[in-house]
């Protein structure tokens, strides 16, 4: 892009992997990852060329997966797009954060009852080693999970706010706002600006959280792809 630089958020997998979460990354060339068990999130360089979308294929492997978050650009012709979902950015314009007595700190252990209420809210993402990202904090009520929400993107300076669920039993009680405003109120505590996304059609959650007093930063897509099952020159690939 031309005209300066870009703002972290506008490619925030860049930002992560070339930043904070650089321990994490898997590279080839200027094309970097997540391992496969912390987060499907791949990152590409602001404008990719035809050797960087060479160097994904080769990095990914032939007729795999991957996700682009926050992305704008154009998929290759010969590659499959496995899902396109219309986001929105948002960011802290006036949270009031604060601490929540009720929430616990989840770690390695808590893992597989975090995968279990992943699997029945269906907040996005989330994997066995998701998180290592960031702080996680959850609410427990006898003994069981009910709610959570933690950290995973982290540009230079942001955190984003992700996988904030709640049991279906326990929805109404402000718990997902409560988690939140924790979990903002520690990214708030280290100099970061808490952000987050959530899904364009998504109206109620996006409503909340301007209510909690994010605002829209700007409209984005998530892009799924599969790479070609024939990996040869550049032009098997779609990028000649």
């Amino acid at each position: 892009m031309s005209g300066g630089a870009r703002h972290p958020l506008d490619n925030p997998a860049l930002g992560s992997l070339t930043g904070p979460h650089a321990h994490f990354a898997e590279q080839r060339g200027r094309v970097l990852r997540y391992p496969v068990d912390v987060s499907p999130w791949l990152a590409l360089p602001d404008e990719p060329d035809a050797d960087d979308w060479a160097d994904l294929a080769a990095l990914v492997g032939p007729g795999e997966e991957l996700g682009l978050p926050a992305f704008d650009g154009g998929i290759p012709d010969s590659w499959e797009v496995t899902f396109s979902l219309d986001g929105v950015q948002l960011v802290d314009d006036g949270l009031a954060t604060a601490l929540e007595p009720e929430a616990v700190l989840l770690g390695p252990a808590d893992v597989p009852e975090m995968l279990d209420l992943v699997e029945r809210t269906r907040p996005g993402p989330f994997l066995p080693r998701t998180v290592e990202l960031g702080t996680y904090l959850g609410i427990r009520r006898n003994g069981n999970l009910i709610a959570m929400a933690g950290e995973r993107l982290h540009p230079p300076g942001w955190t984003e706010i992700s996988a904030v669920c709640t049991d279906p039993d326990f929805r109404g009680e402000g718990l997902a706002t409560r988690l939140t405003l924790a979990v903002a109120h520690g990214i708030r505590a280290r100099g970061e600006t808490p952000f987050l996304h959530a899904a364009a059609g998504n109206t109620t959650a996006i409503r909340l959280y301007e209510a909690m007093g994010f605002r829209l930063r700007r409209r984005t897509r998530f892009v799924g792809a599969r790479v070609p099952e024939l990996l040869g020159d550049r032009e098997t690939l779609g990028v000649a």
